[in-house]
């Protein structure tokens, strides 16, 4: 994510700005909440919410509580309590929003164990750490999946990231199976000199933290607004009526991808005045088995039995129909007497809509102007500027 005048870095922070993501309403980072009530002034007598909403790395969020009443505001970076030392982040949300957002994510405010409180804001020796600790990251990352290798682990280390005053490191990691990682802490401790702690995340949580690019050319809904990652199953390429090839549906996590849930409810609302696939229409000719359905145009193919290539087109009305008059021991006389009454529109009739012109009209030579009428016009304007005079 970026604003329009800067560049998201490796870091998930703007480059081109240089102000680390609080670009005025922090509209440069992943996940960002619009505080639409941040205009609106309070009742008399009322204190402001004394928590307060704060961003980590790659979208990573806490709520804080402000004991001390510190003077807070989006982009602020401040020092917040942390299980061992302290942490460092930036205040992405204050005020009464923040009082809905923790409702919202069933988070107490009264809980201590839960909300931490927030120290103070960042000093330069802070944010320095901060800034050092998060440049070793990279490095770190390369020589901690050449450990992970080098004892046979069947894992991935996805993501590091660090406290911020340094005192500990949190090594993300996704894994097929269970994985004994007791020897590699051992070496981590040994070679990095702070405190391991190990976090496994999903495929899709893992492609939320690092980002990328998807095959409809737009950045990854999980790294830029989705929030929550509900299960998608092949069922719903079914009823969207898709081609089961798993290079097609599977996104960059190598999971189903997300936006096939997008659209499932409009299909399955669509389906519901659709007769069900394993019903057979009975017919004097023979009996129609089901083929093929076009959810859009609300057509269906049926075929006879032993005649597998020959398809006939029936609307949804028309196989309901049929459907009505088998359940009354009615059958019909053939599905060619319905086919002849739908209009073929198959067809498709293709215009010229770019310019109406040819691809080859730049190649034509271009036509003299002809100058001796616009010389003509020029004799009689002056002819008659002259007469006026």
């Amino acid at each position: 994510m970026a604003c329009s005048s800067c560049s998201t870095g490796s870091n998930g922070q703007p480059r081109g700005c240089k102000n680390n993501g609080t670009c005025g309403s922090d509209g440069c980072n992943k996940l960002t909440v619009f505080d639409w009530l941040g205009n609106m002034a309070l009742p008399n007598g009322q204190e402001p919410f004394n928590c307060v909403e704060v961003r980590f790395k790659n979208g990573r969020k806490h709520y804080y509580m402000n004991p001390d009443k510190i003077s807070l505001s989006i982009g602020d970076v401040v020092a917040t309590q942390a299980q061992f030392g302290h942490d460092v982040g930036i205040v992405t949300l204050t005020g009464e929003l923040v009082r809905i957002q923790m409702k919202h994510k069933k988070v107490d405010p009264d809980d201590q164990e839960a909300v931490k409180k927030i120290y103070r804001k960042a000093t330069e020796k802070d944010i320095r750490i901060w800034k050092e600790m998060r440049d070793k990251e990279e490095p770190m990352k390369v020589r901690a999946r050449q450990f992970a290798i080098d004892l046979h682990l069947e894992m991935k280390i996805s993501d590091i990231e660090y406290q911020g005053d340094g005192s500990k490191a949190t090594f993300y990691y996704t894994a097929e199976e269970r994985v004994d990682f007791r020897e590699l802490i051992k070496v981590y401790a040994r070679e990095f000199r702070t405190r391991i702690e190990m976090r496994q995340v999903g495929f899709r949580q893992e492609a939320a933290r690092l980002g990328g690019i998807g095959s409809c050319g737009r950045e990854l809904c999980c790294s830029t607004w989705l929030t929550d990652f509900r299960s998608v199953s092949t069922s719903s390429a079914r009823y969207q009526q898709l081609s089961l090839n798993p290079l097609k549906l599977a996104g960059q996590c190598g999971k189903l991808k997300c936006c096939l849930n997008y659209e499932l409810d409009a299909y399955l609302e669509a389906l519901e005045s659709f007769p069900k696939t394993d019903i057979k229409l009975k017919t004097q000719k023979g009996i129609g088995v089901y083929q093929k359905t076009d959810i859009f145009k609300g057509h269906i193919w049926y075929a006879y039995e032993g005649e597998w290539m020959n398809w006939h087109k029936l609307t949804v009305d028309q196989a309901n129909e049929i459907i009505d008059l088998n359940n009354k021991n009615k059958p019909v006389a053939s599905l060619e007497e319905f086919a002849a009454d739908l209009i073929d529109d198959d067809k498709i009739h293709y215009e010229n809509v770019v310019g109406q012109d040819s691809l080859t009209r730049f190649d034509r030579p271009k036509r003299r102007r002809k100058r001796n009428k616009n010389r003509n016009r020029r004799k009689n304007n002056r002819k008659a500027s002259s007469n006026a005079k």
